[in-house]
């Protein structure tokens, strides 16, 4: 019991440092927070296959169950340093110290990383022995004294509100700070054709013909969402250019924006994943940023696009450049980025994984080539071009529903980007001919079209099976392909029961 006692002192006064530290990292950086650094190097010290098994089998909340062990790790350490400094106070607080010099690497090891960065694990190494230090001294006093439980018990509370406080407070200064419902957005120059009333209400279980920004997937390597106020950010456009520019948002709003509808994707995304959205983004043409630094002779083949933080994702040149409407994007249905989708500013190209298409948060572009330098993803073994492929799911009825025998309506979305959008989609069940869906309103070639079929289901267990058709006549692959290196294919396949 006493061991245990003290392990949860180690647990609380390291609770204490980590509060405190992540207020700290609000009012600097919150990527500094210790956790949340510590979190961020395991990501990209991951193995590509574990990763990909993390995104397939915790979806959108591998981020939380990644953060949740780390904490767990940390604080059973904690609960080590407290046993130890039963024995001796110095091997405890110097195992909590030990502690955050881990996250405090972390922390210098990114690539953005800046001395005052520091500041949230220098708060954590003094915050976290003085309130271990603390413990130690009321417990002692404690058995000496009359009403000394009493006394623990008040000290216990104190430094448990600490603790409470120092978290939400972080996350409520993190929230006030440069909010994006507050930047005004200028008018479209080039507007996009007002969207089609999908077959939202027409289809139960049909995905929306736009996706509402809080429901648009997330996939990146954040732990936390960036907190980037638009007065300070700029854009910069260097390497293999005839000069380097500085844009300010204030100056990219200036130039003429762009509207259009484009469907994104992640390359994690498995036959029939959940990792694809449409939208409409607002934004200006990236050749028209790119024309800015002058770049008709440069002998560079990629784009290499910087993050806020330093990481890199690389762009083919010839395909950013070739005529299709790749935005550097302001906006996403109506509103400014929301700051887990990229605010201030984030690249969008149509018909690419977003790998390598998608930057978020985005500072800086650079005109290189693959031989001189290699981005994040890149140096991970994944493919430098990689088109997405023609894929259509199904959303309903859902895998090994039971359903009831008589006319069920098959649904879902289809994609092909690039290629003249989606011409058809075909319907398979048991194996037996492909019979030509029913399409949707087309919302154009860059975005997804809705489907339905109505099938007479007699009783049994049946196999439904999908593919999609692009304009210009080529069929989705039946042959299977895992995400990795250049996205999944083959066809989405599900079993019902109908009775």
């Amino acid at each position: 019991m006493r061991r245990l006692l003290w392990a949860g002192y180690g647990v609380l006064a390291t609770l204490v440092g980590i509060g405190l530290a992540h207020l700290a990292a609000a009012l600097t950086d919150p990527a500094a927070s210790p956790v949340l650094a510590v979190g961020s190097t395991v990501i990209d010290l991951t193995p590509t296959p574990v990763k990909e098994w993390a995104i397939r089998t915790f979806g959108s909340a591998d981020k939380a169950i990644l953060v949740g062990s780390v904490l767990a790790g940390v604080l059973a350490l904690a609960a080590l340093a407290g046993v130890l400094a039963r024995r001796r106070f110095v091997l405890g607080a110097g195992l909590l110290v030990a502690l955050v010099g881990v996250a405090a690497v972390a922390v210098l090891t990114r690539p953005a990383a800046d001395p005052l960065d520091l500041l949230p694990s220098v708060v954590a190494a003094l915050a976290a022995p003085a309130a271990l230090r603390l413990l130690a001294r009321t417990h002692a006093h404690a058995a000496t004294s009359d009403g000394g439980r009493r006394t623990v018990l008040l000290t216990v509370t104190a430094l448990a509100a600490m603790a409470a406080v120092g978290g939400a407070a972080g996350r409520l200064v993190s929230g006030l700070r440069a909010r994006p419902e507050d930047v005004a957005l200028p008018a479209p120059a080039d507007p996009a054709p007002p969207l089609p009333r999908g077959l939202d209400d027409q289809v139960p279980g049909i995905t929306r013909f736009r996706t509402p920004n809080a429901d648009f997937y997330r996939v990146d390597t954040r732990l936390d969402v960036p907190v980037i106020s638009a007065d300070d950010w700029t854009l910069t456009v260097d390497g293999d250019v005839d000069r380097k520019v500085t844009l300010s948002f204030d100056d990219l709003l200036a130039m003429p924006m762009v509207e259009r509808d484009i469907t994104l994707t992640c390359v994690s995304n498995s036959v029939g994943g959940p990792y694809v959205g449409g939208a409409r983004w607002l934004g200006v043409r990236l050749t028209d940023v790119l024309d800015l630094a002058g770049i008709g002779s440069t002998k560079a083949d990629q784009i290499l696009s910087t993050d806020f933080a330093g990481m890199t994702i690389s762009t083919p040149l010839a395909l950013a450049t070739d005529g299709r409407d790749a935005l550097v994007a302001v906006g996403m249905n109506g509103k400014a980025l929301p700051r887990e989708h990229g605010f201030p500013v984030r690249l969008v190209i149509p018909g690419l994984y977003g790998f390598i298409s998608a930057t978020k948060w985005l500072r800086r572009l650079t005109l290189t080539t693959y031989d001189d330098r290699q981005a994040y993803w890149t140096e991970r073994g994944w493919a430098t071009d990689a088109p997405i492929k023609i894929s259509a799911r199904i959303d309903t009825p859902k895998a090994l529903a039971d359903l009831d025998a008589g006319d069920v309506v098959v649904g879902g979305v289809a994609w092909a980007q690039e290629r003249g959008g989606v011409a058809g989609v075909q319907v398979r069940v048991d194996g037996g001919p492909w019979v030509d869906a029913q399409l949707g309103p087309d919302g154009g070639d860059d975005y997804w079209r809705q489907w339905f079929h109505r099938w007479s289901a007699e009783p049994g267990s049946h196999r439904i099976a999908v593919r999609a058709v692009a304009g210009n006549g080529e069929p989705q692959t039946a042959a299977r392909a895992e995400p990795f290196p250049d996205g999944a294919s083959g066809l989405h396949e599900l079993i019902v029961r109908v009775s």
